[in-house]
């Protein structure tokens, strides 16, 4: 995976790279898969390397999968990490950044389950979170909102609480930096050259509010996302 991810990653950034066995009736060997962010990096990788000895003997034959069965209609949203990635490539480290509008705890009970005849309570605690991008360089603003949550199994270990908040916490930063990607496009141009466009489409209910509307009451402390 290592030789397979140093190749095809010159080609542009790769979403994945997983190396499998063949089959047994396909004899000794390896297949992979490979995933690019972008179709064109996909295709220019397959025609210069389709047929020749990349890091071995033999040539590797190289093909793009263009089969759409077994996948669903819906597009699933890249994680936080991901969107992180595809940014710091396409616009590099200095031509985004992110902020914290609020971070709010919103914790309750989630509701009641019986158990041995006995009502057991679990307990979560719970952050919504709301985030802006901002590119500067082309003028772009957009803001995701989420929901974070932890299971709380002993509620009155003080440890646990402040372990799951962290991680309650997190999870909404990470989850509403995802959001605000998800409403930004990038325009990769033949001559390597990015646009950025801001797609109102995805726009929601929150976008319409003041970061007054959206802070509330609750004092925000700073998160690393």
């Amino acid at each position: 995976q290592r030789s397979l991810f140093s190749v095809f990653s010159t080609f542009g950034p790769l979403y994945s790279v997983r190396a499998h066995r063949n089959a047994a009736v396909a004899g000794p060997g390896y297949y992979a898969i490979i995933k690019f962010y972008s179709a064109g990096d996909a295709g220019r990788a397959q025609r210069a390397c389709n047929g020749q000895r990349l890091f071995q003997k033999s040539p590797l034959k190289v093909c793009v999968c263009t089969k759409q069965k077994g996948f669903q209609q819906q597009v699933l949203a890249l994680s936080s990490n991901k969107c992180q990635e595809l940014a710091n490539h396409y616009l590099g480290f200095n031509g985004w950044s992110s902020r914290i509008i609020t971070l709010q705890n919103v914790s309750g009970f989630d509701g009641e389950s019986k158990e041995l005849g006995e009502t057991l309570q679990k307990r979560w605690v719970k952050y919504l979170c709301a985030v802006e991008v901002t590119l500067p360089n082309h003028g772009v603003r957009s803001r995701g909102v989420a929901l974070g949550e932890a299971e709380l199994e002993k509620s009155e270990d003080p440890l646990e609480l402040l372990t799951a908040s962290k991680r309650a916490q997190k999870l909404a930063a990470g989850k509403a930096l995802s959001s605000a990607f998800q409403k930004i496009l990038l325009v990769v141009l033949e001559n390597g050259k990015v646009a950025v466009e801001y797609n109102s489409t995805q726009e929601e209910l929150t976008d319409s509010l003041t970061e007054e509307e959206l802070k509330g009451l609750v004092q925000v402390n700073p998160v690393d996302i």
